[in-house]
């Protein structure tokens, strides 16, 4: 569990940050204000962005866990998978047991007058807003495959290299490690941001999101890590006989 954290700092940092920050502004400012606050910057180019690239998480999940099934070791899939799995079915069940209303609903309720800036083409949702599904979906796929690069990153070894060539290769390792974790955090925070443009989410719901995907994915590892070493784990569909 200690090389969990320390291998992927940075994503873990920045989830955390983002997800503190958004419950401070919670406390701060008004729930609908806040929604307002954040959804208010219509343009028709991020109209169409946001329409389709909230849609990755309906997917793509999905085509990803067939590709590690398919082209990687199997546990590396099977790993994936239980976390979209888990993860779907801990949302529903939050959803239903916390049973609040969607931003279409709720102005509508509380702030009749407020027009809310919608998207066309977007189907709008009222019901079981906490947590967002979509928010879920995204940092959930985005640490479990922040945890398999840097797995297979710390893994690969240097042990080859000595001296000042082993530290250079292995600073560049981290350095590129710590990119990709940051870029994987940047599509999943996009992604979670999309759900409030659309308006289809509060800030509490991607908040919420956030701290359930990066959960699922951290038990899902802790349960499956102790198979690693199994020869079904590291078992390759289409490795050379």
């Amino acid at each position: 569990m200690k090389n969990l954290f320390k291998q992927n700092a940075v994503f873990l940092t920045l989830s955390l940050m983002l997800a503190v920050a958004l419950g401070l502004a919670l406390l701060c400012i008004p729930k609908g204000e806040l929604h307002l606050l954040l959804c208010d910057r219509h343009t028709p180019a991020r109209d169409i962005f946001y329409m389709y690239y909230t849609r990755v998480a309906e997917w793509f999940p999905y085509v990803i866990c067939v590709a590690l099934l398919l082209f990687s070791r199997i546990g590396d899939g099977v790993l994936a998978t239980a976390c979209m799995a888990l993860s779907g079915l801990a949302t529903q069940g939050l959803k239903y047991a916390a049973d609040t209303d969607r931003p279409l609903k709720w102005f509508a309720d509380n702030m009749p007058d407020v027009a809310l800036p919608l998207v066309e083409g977007v189907r709008m949702s009222k019901f079981y807003s906490f947590p967002s599904g979509h928010t879920t979906s995204f940092f959930a796929l985005a640490f479990v495959l922040c945890i398999l690069y840097t797995g297979k990153s710390g893994t690969s070894g240097n042990s080859g290299y000595s001296g000042n060539s082993g530290k250079s290769s292995n600073l560049k390792q981290r350095t590129f490690s710590n990119l990709v974790q940051m870029g994987l955090f940047f599509l999943a925070a996009l992604g979670g941001y999309s759900r409030i443009y659309l308006s289809q989410h509060f800030t509490s719901d991607v908040a919420g999101g956030i701290v359930v995907g990066i959960l699922i994915s951290m038990l899902c590892y802790v349960f499956f890590s102790r198979y690693n070493g199994q020869k079904w784990y590291n078992y390759r569909l289409f490795a050379k006989k």
